[in-house]
């Protein structure tokens, strides 16, 4: 599920270029076939999102059953904001086709401003949801993990840092310190990436490390 939500959203934000690019998207030829691709992408995303909360929940659960409960409702949170996005370019899509077709009332200008207006509800849902709202769930996924030592330090220390990392970078693109997707921005997101890749391939290549009954106690007790 970790490796899906890396491929998916690199994977949507590049078929997504054309309509984040340019303003005159939908007053010009498109390119919907990619965009309606990197919507598949983005619901696949959304999809695998809510299912790592999901898988994880029981094992969680075991160690603190409210922050488990908190980082599957997390997940769903984050998923829904990405689906906001989603709908949100679909409908410039729509936009574009009522255009080239002549639609009574459907001058240049006003597509263009109504264009740029879901675009931007898909950047800011994009800083909501895979930023702020992943930085919060990866900071309660990571400190679960390192308590119960369910997997190596090194990796859960990995969530520890990325995740506010990931929140201090939304910050600074939300007061307006630098663009959503720049350099700054995808060095901030490294981390987090290094994160769920690391801790996916330990999963799938090993699984999590047994947990004695002390270490048990102590983590239910805290």
């Amino acid at each position: 599920m970790f490796l899906v939500t890396e491929i998916t959203a690199i994977g949507g934000l590049v078929l997504y270029g054309p309509v984040l690019g340019g303003a005159d998207y939908v007053t010009g030829p498109g390119a919907d076939g990619r965009v309606f691709l990197g919507a598949l992408f983005e619901l696949l995303l959304a999809a695998a999102v809510v299912g790592t909360g999901v898988t994880l929940y029981p094992v969680l659960r075991r160690q603190h059953e409210g922050a488990a409960l908190g980082y599957a409702c997390a997940r769903l949170l984050e998923a829904a904001v990405i689906v906001i996005g989603i709908v949100a370019l679909l409908s410039v899509v729509t936009i574009r086709q009522d255009f080239a077709a002549g639609a009574p009332g459907s001058d240049a200008a006003s597509v263009r401003t109504v264009g740029r207006a879901l675009v931007a509800v898909h950047d800011w849902a994009f800083l909501i949801g895979p930023n702020f709202v992943l930085g919060a769930n990866t900071l309660v996924l990571a400190h679960l993990l390192y308590r119960a030592r369910l997997v190596p330090r090194f990796v859960a220390v990995l969530g520890l840092v990325g995740g506010p990392l990931i929140c201090a970078s939304a910050t600074a693109v939300l007061f307006g310190c630098y663009p959503q997707v720049s350099t700054v921005g995808s060095l901030a997101a490294l981390p987090v990436f290094a994160w769920e890749v690391t801790l996916a391939v330990r999963l799938i290549v090993k699984g999590f490390e047994p947990v004695t009954p002390a270490v048990r106690r102590a983590t239910v007790t805290a």
